[in-house]
């Protein structure tokens, strides 16, 4: 019997070893830098052209469904579109929030905090974005339901750009939000419920829109750095978790049947089981990079049972650096520690820089396909 992509990917959230493992790319992060689209079609021999901008902060693109044939990714990800946008001039815009990017060359960084040294009382009359913008999912249903009914792709909704505790963080300021924390809890709460209901009006409105169609829904928010997390556990169960939760049992209870992918970089380990109890079913990105996460065996065999992983083949230093059968190697030792048990979806761990050689992403997809079939087959 020959599973479809929406088969195996159930049998991959329920920890089977069903099929062979799916392969990843083209949402939010996990897309590839504008600079480096064009070489890395031409080293696939399709056309060369330029992407759309996917991520206006990032500066990656939305990769063409001719390149995500030829990688063979079994998953096709709806985006919300960018709206409620005010254009300063070519180098700083305001997103939704009323945050200030500004262009640092390769993408757009937080350049004004608008609420930073700003009192309480002012969260009541800020200009909040308008949750109920139609824009902001205009035409996701009809590509939801085309994806639903002629493919079998494994179809996942994007997640709004921004999280929870990001978007505070770039409205607070980062040094005052974490002041706030310790000297300020009322503010952080405040700050935090704001925002968190406003995501949840708009994961409302989302999830109406393309919830009978999707097999998955992505969430962003980064709680951990290179070398550990950017709070004490105590400090994330307290400001952090209770939101975090909150969205997602929203989403959950609008569209049961869909899994959660979290995205958080960093040094994360010590929250795993948090994550858990908020009702993580995927972890994403598996920072290999990181120290306490290199270890994917251990990993999986201490949570695989309670968790799925998505990631794990780093871009920081592997996919830059190393050879093609370096790199196969790597990929090859990925899928037999965390593909053991099911449970596991490959991809890179962040964005596709382009300082990575097209040459190693050929080589990084072709050693998936190699390898992706159960029985696993470990070579070292």
């Amino acid at each position: 019997m020959i599973l479809n992509r929406r088969d195996i990917f159930k049998n991959t959230m329920d920890h089977k070893e069903v099929g062979r493992i799916l392969v990843d790319q083209g949402k939010q992060v996990g897309s590839i830098h504008k600079f480096g689209y064009g070489k890395i079609r031409e080293v696939m021999d399709l056309p060369v052209r330029g992407g759309r901008i996917l991520d206006r902060m990032s500066q990656c693109v939305v990769s063409d469904e001719d390149l995500l044939e030829a990688w063979g990714i079994d998953f096709r990800w709806l985006i919300p579109n960018w709206v409620q946008i005010t254009e300063i001039d070519e180098s700083h815009y305001r997103n939704l929030f009323g945050v200030l990017f500004k262009d640092s060359g390769d993408y757009f960084s937080v350049y004004d905090a608008p609420l930073k040294d700003k009192p309480i009382e002012v969260l009541e009359d800020y200009p909040w974005p308008n949750t109920h913008d139609p824009d902001m999912f205009s035409g996701l249903k009809e590509e939801a339901r085309r994806l639903s009914e002629e493919t079998d792709y494994v179809i996942g909704a994007d997640g709004i750009k921004g999280g929870i505790f990001q978007t505070s963080l770039e409205l607070r300021g980062y040094d005052q939000l974490y002041m706030d924390f310790a000297l300020d809890p009322d503010y952080s709460h405040a700050l935090l419920r704001k925002v968190t209901d406003l995501y949840k009006e708009m994961y409302t409105h989302y999830m109406k829109e393309v919830g009978e169609y999707i097999q998955l829904v992505y969430l962003t928010d980064d709680f951990g750095s290179q070398n550990s997390m950017l709070m004490s556990p105590d400090m994330w169960e307290e400001f952090l978790k209770p939101y975090e939760g909150e969205l997602i049992k929203q989403i959950k209870s609008l569209a049961p049947h869909v899994k959660l992918m979290f995205h958080t970089d960093g040094s994360v380990l010590p929250i795993i089981n948090g994550m858990i109890d908020m009702g993580v079913d995927i972890l994403n990105p598996v920072q290999t990079s990181v120290k306490e996460l290199e270890d994917t065996a251990s990993l999986n065999e201490n949570y695989g049972n309670r968790i799925s992983f998505h990631g794990a083949l780093d871009v920081q230093n592997v996919m830059v650096n190393a050879s093609p059968e370096e790199i196969r190697l790597e990929v090859n030792r990925r899928i037999c520690d965390l593909g053991k048990g099911g449970g596991y979806i490959i991809s890179t761990c962040h964005n596709i820089g382009y300082d990575i050689p097209p040459e190693n992403l050929k080589a990084f997809y072709e050693a998936v396909h190699e390898f992706a079939d159960y029985p696993l087959k470990r070579l070292s």
